[in-house]
């Protein structure tokens, strides 16, 4: 697989992704993850993601702006180098490739078990994911997430958290690659429209469901 082709596909099972003190307890970061996902029930935010190859040699970077509303509807929209979005409704994943005019849809199930997706729009992380502290490091304090099932699509997550905010994500998939999330201007339980998480496939494009 291509840096390119992975890169635009990393947010989906990465799927991604701003609030806690810096004086906290490393050992603290677990219990206000948990709370984060207990009590953050929608947010939107700007991200910037980094894609590093597994020997650290080559790196690609996008950004855009991201929302989702628990349980299980998100929307990603890169802007920038290129143009893609990706939205969960609920029931479905939908990706939309312009530059290819192409859309793919696959069960939300599928796609949300067990990555790192979970984290914003999904429900508890456990028994999903086993959890523990690491040093804080760059001013956060981290979170360690690895998947319970073997059969993933990523190896680790790591939470970076500044205060009682989620600053960070990254994720190791199988084969070494990294990718991680930065998020800022994060807005934690704000209202947000049903709509921003229905997706309409554009007329003309072509439909893969998988």
């Amino acid at each position: 697989m291509t840096m390119p082709s992975i890169s635009r596909r990393a947010l989906l099972l990465a799927t991604p992704g701003l609030w806690l003190a810096p004086a906290a307890h490393a050992q603290d970061a677990v219990e206000r993850l948990r709370n984060f996902v207990r009590d953050t029930r929608s947010g939107q935010a700007l991200f910037t993601q980094t894609v590093t190859s597994p020997d650290g040699q080559r790196r690609r970077t996008s950004s855009g702006e991201f929302a989702f509303a628990r349980p299980d509807r998100f929307r990603f929209v890169y802007r920038k180098p290129f143009e893609q979005t990706l939205v969960s409704d609920g029931q479905k994943v939908w990706m939309h490739d312009p530059d290819l005019n192409q859309v793919s849809s696959r069960a939300l199930g599928q796609a949300l078990a067990s990555t790192p997706a979970a984290l914003l729009a999904g429900g508890a992380l456990e028994p999903a994911f086993s959890l523990s502290a690491e040093p804080a490091a760059e001013g956060l304090d981290w979170v360690r997430a690895t998947p319970q099932a073997r059969d993933g699509a990523f190896q680790w997550m790591r939470v970076g958290l500044r205060g009682n905010e989620l600053a960070v994500i990254e994720v190791q998939d199988g084969f070494g690659q990294r990718t991680r999330l930065a998020f800022t201007r994060f807005e934690a339980n704000v209202a947000l429209p049903a709509d921003r998480f229905r997706f309409v496939v554009p007329p003309g494009a072509d439909l893969v469901e998988q």
